[in-house]
């Protein structure tokens, strides 16, 4: 059964005097996904972000969260959401578990049992009841986490949220991000400049550039799904072997060519027949750096 996505965006544009930040912008956003954002320097990722969660307005356009608009029904369209946009911010003189209490206050049917829940989501069970100013960058990110789900969002959106962690807080953000997504069915929206952790963590990205939506890839399309892939043949002799299949390209000791399983299987066959050694055959993924570069020309990314 096909699933309304949680958030709809639909030509979306925020003007700053004569200045276009981003430019009739539409995008769903499936539920239940790791769904990241990603855009070079300018490109208006942030923007967005703060359109989404009220702290900016919109000049053209709508976004609908769980079909109720950010512009018309803030109040309905907010509670379907948990934010941290840049950092997020905790009494320090306080206990985690102790902020955690404060901020449950603010959202009605938020028990002891759901905080607790939160706390073990994010694997803080050891140190909840540690004032906050002992804790390190990745443990007050974990925090911040916690306190955006007690409410069980449809919706988690994370701008930049591993910015400042080390190697072990990364993995473990990434982690917890997504068995969230599958355990809890919330839809977590990211944006990162990280393309590797990006890569990892994400189910589809969006890439947008000058305020406008590039493309959208799904990084883990189903068996079967997807364009025909490029295989790579190492070989004793690539420019011969070029001309017996008659297609593709030499790259150094290599022969790639467009092929799927079966057609790899039968271009090795022919090649073997015909005398040519075969060493090693592969095939060929593109990173999302990769296509990343490829579709913003090279652009830096925030």
């Amino acid at each position: 059964m096909t699933q309304e996505p949680v958030v709809r965006m639909r030509d979306v544009s925020k003007r700053i005097g004569s200045k276009t930040l981003i430019d009739r912008l539409t995008l769903d956003i499936p539920r239940g996904q790791v769904y990241g954002f990603l855009g070079p320097n300018g490109a208006g990722k942030t923007t967005t972000i703060r359109m989404m969660v009220g702290l900016m307005s919109i000049s053209e356009g709508d976004i609908l969260i769980e079909g109720a608009s950010i512009k018309d029904r803030f109040e309905e369209a907010i509670s379907h959401v948990g934010a941290i946009v840049e950092n997020p911010e905790m009494y320090k003189f306080l206990t985690g578990y102790q902020n955690l209490l404060h901020y449950a206050r603010m959202s009605p049917g938020v028990t002891k049992q759901r905080i607790w829940e939160a706390v073990e989501r994010v694997g803080m069970q050891n140190r909840i009841h540690d004032k906050v100013k002992t804790y390190s960058l990745g443990m007050r990110q974990r925090l911040g986490v916690a306190q955006a789900i007690l409410h069980r969002p449809k919706l988690l959106v994370l701008d930049e949220p591993t910015n400042g962690l080390d190697p072990q807080g990364i993995r473990e953000l990434r982690d917890y991000l997504r068995v969230l997504a599958r355990e809890e069915g919330t839809t977590v929206f990211v944006s990162s400049h990280l393309l590797s952790e990006m890569e990892l963590m994400c189910d589809t990205v969006a890439v947008i550039q000058q305020g406008r939506l590039v493309d959208v890839k799904s990084l883990h399309p189903e068996a079967g799904e997807g364009r025909e892939r490029e295989t790579a043949f190492e070989v004793s002799d690539p420019q011969r072997a070029a001309e017996l299949v008659g297609s593709g390209r030499v790259e150094g000791s290599q022969l790639i060519v467009s092929a799927d399983r079966e057609a790899a299987a039968g271009i090795n066959t022919k090649l073997v027949m015909a005398g040519i050694d075969v060493y090693a055959i592969q095939a060929v993924t593109r990173s999302l750096e990769d296509q990343f570069l490829e579709l913003t020309g090279g652009k830096d990314i925030e």
